[in-house]
């Protein structure tokens, strides 16, 4: 795919994902998120000929620019999405397959100072959400989807949610998620296990009123 192709494609990402963007001419110009996306692409391509500085140079200026920081050893896919973006940190051994979805805040990075694969591995159609941290040499699986504020430090599998610190994983029920993430109404596990305790706390008091009553009239028919 030719560069003005592949920058279209970008772009009409941008339209796809998100409902605020009105013109070409308007996300050319003020999406950072694409403008992070082409930049790493640029040091990227320095980066694999082992110009090292130059690259690390070019990321730099990008992250001043734009608020992200990608490193340039990160391997990315096509029709990635990073909305907003400000804050957004992916380190360099990451790698992120295509149509991956990331909003502001988000933290691809290590657990640290080991050698070798330390970041965290995307699938295709991936989504990480506002503010989440995913740490060390973890994959998050195809369609799966990190709510919002989550750190996650294990493997989620494909086509789950992961939610808490730490997170953790919530299936639904084996069937595709879709990529709209309703950040309002996350599924809870921390919550789900309380109420379960609270449950069992009321069943036993319920019992013991029971056996104390029972005792009472015992000791009255005597």
């Amino acid at each position: 795919m030719g560069m003005f192709k592949r920058m279209k494609e970008d772009m009409d990402v941008v339209f796809e994902q998100d409902p605020a963007a009105r013109s070409y001419i308007e996300v050319l110009l003020t999406y950072s998120g694409l403008h992070a996306v082409w930049a790493h692409r640029i040091a990227h391509a320095f980066y694999k000929r082992k110009l090292y500085f130059i690259a690390r140079i070019i990321s730099q200026v990008a992250r001043f620019l734009t608020g992200i920081e990608i490193h340039p050893a990160a391997n990315i896919g096509r029709r990635l999405f990073i909305d907003h973006g400000m804050g957004v940190v992916i380190g360099e051994t990451c790698d992120i397959g295509d149509n991956v979805t990331i909003f502001q805040g988000v933290t691809l990075g290590g657990t640290g100072k080991e050698k070798g694969k330390r970041h965290p591995t995307l699938k295709d159609h991936a989504l990480i959400a506002t503010g989440a941290k995913v740490l060390g040499s973890i994959t998050i699986g195809e369609s799966a989807k990190v709510g919002a504020g989550s750190v996650v430090l294990i493997d989620v599998p494909d086509h789950a949610t992961v939610v808490g610190i730490p997170g953790k994983i919530v299936k639904q029920n084996g069937e595709k998620v879709s990529r709209q993430l309703d950040h309002n109404n996350l599924p809870d596990p921390v919550q789900d296990r309380c109420q379960h305790l609270q449950g069992q706390i009321d069943a036993l008091k319920l019992e013991l009123a029971q056996l104390k009553e029972g005792n009472s009239n015992g000791d009255k028919n005597l």
